[in-house]
C-alpha cells in the first residue's frame, strides 16, 4: 500500500515537473519548516497513559501556518506532514494569506471520559502554544475534533497569554466568536464544486445521481446541500455499510436514522449492501469519496462507474490509480480545491475575529461562494487552455506558481 505521504510527495513532484522549476525549489517544498513531537501523559480512569502528539508547520512563504487538529488512533507522524503538505498547497490555490501546517494526537476519542477529552486538549495545547498564535499558527479541528475542543483549546491558550485570543484558533461555538457557517462549510464547499463541475460536464446537476463515501460531517452536510441544489443522492455509506436507492435517498430521514442507531444501514427506504466500499462502485454521475485517504486504488479503480469524482477526503485517490481513471476519462476534481470550503470559512472566521467585526451567515457563505468559484475557474481554464492532463495537474500547477514565486521575491532560491 501507498502510503499517503508518497503520493503526497509525487503530486508535488508532477506540479514542479510540469511548471519545470529547479532542484532547489524541490528541495526547499518538500521539507518542513519545523516539526514539534511531544508526548502528554495524562492519568485516566484505567491508569496513566501517555499520548502521542505532533503538530507540523511545512511551509508559511505566503502566511501564518493554518490547518487542523485530529485525534485518530491509527494517525503517524508521516501522515501528518502528508497532511501538512496538503494544506500548504490548499492555502495557495485559493488565494489564502497562510501556509500549511496540520496537528494530531495518537488517541480513540471515544475511549475517553468527557473529563479526559478536555484534560488532554488542554495540555495538547500548552504543549505547542509556544509555537502558535494569530499571526504564526492558526489551529482548527479535523478529524476526531470539534468546536467543543476548540473551546477548551482556545480558553487554556488564553489563561497561557493572559488575554482572549480569540483569532488563533477558528471553528470556535459561536458565543466565542466562531463563524456561522464552519460546521457545514467543508460539505457546502464540495456540494457547491459539484454544482460548478457539472454545469460543466453534465449540463448542470439537477437529478444527476450522486453516491457518498462516508456519513460524517463533510458526507452528511455534502449530501444535505446537493439535495437542497437538486440533485439525486442515490447512495450513502458508513462503516455499517451502505444504502442505496436508485430513485434517490432521503437525506433528512437518513440524517436521523444515523442520529437515532448510529448504523446507516437501519434505513429502510432501499437496498442494504454490507460493504461501505460499493458506495465507490454504484452506477451514479458524481462519486464523493468522503471518508478517509488511499480508498481509491489500483486495486478497484476499474469497479468506479462514475464520471465525475469529487475529493471530499483528503487525498483518497492514490496517485498510480489516478492515471488510470484519467484514461477512462474520468474527471477527478481534486482535495485541494473540493474540500476547501472549511479552511475558507476559517480564513473568513479569523479575519471577522482580528477585526472584531462580524458578518451573518449569508454574508458568510456569499463570501465562501466568491473564493471557491474564483479558484474552480481558475483551475478549469487552465485545464482546458493548456490541455492539461487533469484538474489535479491544473490545481497543483496554481498553486506551487505562487509558492515558487513568493519564495524567489523573498530570496529563498
Amino acid at each position: 500500500m501507498v502510503s499517503m505521504l508518497e503520493n503526497v510527495i509525487k503530486t508535488y513532484r508532477r506540479g514542479i515537473e510540469l511548471n519545470n522549476y529547479p532542484k532547489d525549489f524541490e528541495e526547499l517544498i518538500l521539507k518542513p519548516q519545523r516539526i514539534l513531537h511531544v508526548n502528554i501523559p495524562i492519568k485516566t480512569s484505567k491508569g496513566l497513559k501517555v499520548f502521542e502528539a505532533y503538530r507540523v508547520q511545512h511551509n508559511n512563504f505566503l502566511g501564518p501556518y493554518k490547518g487542523g487538529i485530529r485525534y485518530y488512533e491509527n494517525v503517524t507522524l508521516e501522515d501528518d506532514i502528508a497532511l501538512a503538505m496538503i494544506m500548504t498547497l490548499k492555502n495557495s490555490l485559493n488565494n489564502l494569506p497562510y501556509g500549511g501546517a496540520k496537528g494530531a494526537i495518537k488517541v480513540n476519542p471515544k475511549e475517553l471520559s468527557i473529563e479526559e477529552l478536555e484534560k488532554l486538549s488542554r495540555e495538547y495545547i500548552r504543549a505547542i502554544s509556544i509555537i502558535i498564535g494569530k499571526e504564526i499558527d492558526i489551529p482548527a479541528p479535523d478529524l476526531g475534533t470539534n468546536s467543543q475542543i476548540m473551546a477548551w483549546m482556545i480558553d487554556e491558550l488564553s489563561k497561557i497569554e493572559g488575554f482572549n485570543s480569540f483569532a488563533t484558533i477558528t471553528s470556535k461555538p459561536l458565543e466565542l466568536f466562531g463563524n456561522p457557517i464552519r460546521e457545514y462549510a467543508t460539505g457546502y464547499g464540495v456540494a457547491f464544486i459539484s454544482k460548478l463541475i457539472g454545469e460543466k460536464i453534465l449540463d448542470g446537476i439537477e437529478n444527476k445521481r450522486v453516491s457518498i463515501q462516508g456519513f460524517g460531517n463533510v458526507g452528511k452536510w455534502s449530501a444535505y446541500w446537493l439535495e437542497k441544489f437538486g440533485a439525486k443522492v442515490v447512495a450513502i455509506s458508513d462503516s455499517s455499510g451502505t444504502i442505496y436507492n436508485e430513485n434517490g435517498l432521503d437525506i433528512e430521514e437518513v440524517e436521523k436514522i444515523k442520529m437515532k442507531t448510529n448504523k446507516l444501514t437501519e434505513y429502510k427506504d432501499g437496498k442494504k449492501i454490507e460493504d461501505p466500499n460499493y458506495s465507490l462502485y454504484v452506477d451514479c454521475d458524481i462519486l464523493i469519496p468522503a471518508a478517509i485517504e488511499n480508498v481509491i486504488t489500483l486495486n478497484n479503480f476499474n469497479k468506479i462507474k462514475a464520471k465525475i469524482i469529487v475529493e471530499a477526503a483528503n487525498n483518497p485517490t492514490q496517485y498510480e490509480a489516478e492515471k488510470e481513471l484519467l484514461n477512462k476519462d474520468v474527471y477527478i476534481v481534486p482535495d485541494i480545491l473540493a474540500n476547501s470550503g472549511g479552511v475558507i470559512a476559517s480564513y473568513l472566521e479569523w479575519i471577522q475575529n482580528l477585526n472584531w467585526y462580524f458578518w451573518d451567515e449569508e454574508k458568510n457563505k456569499k463570501e465562501l461562494e466568491k473564493i471557491m468559484k474564483n479558484s474552480f475557474e481558475k483551475v478549469f481554464n487552465k485545464f482546458e487552455k493548456e490541455n492539461l492532463r487533469s484538474l489535479r495537474d491544473a490545481a497543483i500547477s496554481l498553486s506551487l506558481e505562487r509558492l515558487y514565486k513568493v519564495a524567489k521575491i523573498r530570496g529563498y532560491i
